[in-house]
């Protein structure tokens, strides 16, 4: 089936409603290895409200830390240390892993998302945002994920289309762009699955 990572170039660019989308167009568990904030709603608990994914295929964090903010500081606030050894990839597939934030986040002083991700050796969907500065951040990803061996299966866009700046980087990235994420509003199960329907091909996530 399919076992995949969903990254971003940055936080805050909708990372995690596509990854609602993605596994409930995959029928797939999803996992928030680590899960910095609480106040506000959850990432997992968004992947139920915004993709209808049953509760039941939503997997337990590894850590859950009050603090929003790096994974490492947020662990720092709360006197623990995150145990890479603690992150384990679940057995289940199909599967979708959400990091949390960007490739370079810590998740302790020694140690960012991006080797863990080359420690798990999943392919990895990037989302980037289509807003200004996205051709230097989405190419600075690829560079990063190309360096350390990291399998991508593809680049997908979130926001208003901008054609211009990616082609730019589906050009200098040699990385298959696998489509379209527009702004979706409201942001329901229903709405969010038609856009995800009509943006990408799901043979492209197997």
């Amino acid at each position: 089936m399919s076992r995949l990572i969903v990254t971003g170039t940055d936080t805050g660019i909708g990372k995690t409603v596509f990854s609602a989308a993605l596994a409930a167009a995959l029928g797939a568990f999803y996992w928030k290895p680590v899960q910095s904030g609480l106040e506000e709603a959850t990432d997992s608990e968004t992947v139920t409200r915004v993709g209808g994914v049953p509760a039941a295929r939503i997997l337990p964090e590894a850590y859950r830390l009050q603090l929003p903010a790096s994974p490492h500081l947020a662990a720092e606030a709360e006197g623990v240390e995150i145990d890479p050894d603690r992150l384990v990839l679940p057995l289940h597939d199909p599967l979708v892993v959400e990091g949390a934030g960007g490739l370079m986040v810590p998740l302790t002083r020694r140690l960012l998302t991006i080797d863990l991700f080359a420690r798990w050796g999943l392919p990895v969907v990037l989302c980037a945002r289509t807003t200004l500065g996205t051709i230097n951040h989405t190419l600075l990803s690829v560079e990063a994920l190309k360096a350390r061996g990291i399998p991508v299966k593809g680049i997908a866009f979130i926001g208003e289309e901008m054609a211009d700046s990616q082609a730019v980087i589906a050009a200098f990235s040699g990385v298959k762009v696998l489509g379209r994420l527009p702004p979706i509003a409201p942001l329901t199960p229903d709405a969010v699955a038609a856009a995800f329907g009509q943006a990408f091909e799901i043979r492209d996530f197997l």
